[in-house]
């Protein structure tokens, strides 16, 4: 089975959890283009931080479903408009 494994803030990880974030984002590097680009994914697992291997809390396993392009401006990422995969991490 094909898993997508993220690492996410706190933050952006509970608002995922609460069903009010439905993206996740990553910019548009070479990096990225290589791990979601013509790839195909049986599920995506979401960690807060780096938790330890038996640390459920801190881990959510969703289905794969998928990613789109787009451009945003977001505070992460810096005050100039940028290119991103938008992750969707719906429940």
């Amino acid at each position: 089975m094909a898993t997508l494994t993220l690492a996410l803030k706190g933050e952006y990880f509970d608002a995922i959890k609460a069903g009010t974030k439905t993206e996740e984002f990553r910019l548009v590097t070479p990096y990225w283009r290589q791990r979601l680009e013509g790839r195909i994914y049986d599920q995506i697992e979401l960690t807060k931080g780096y938790p330890k291997r038996d640390d459920q809390s801190r881990r959510l396993t969703l289905p794969w479903q998928g990613y789109r392009t787009t451009t945003l401006t977001h505070p992460h990422f810096g005050p100039e408009p940028v290119e991103v995969f938008a992750i969707n991490v719906q429940h």
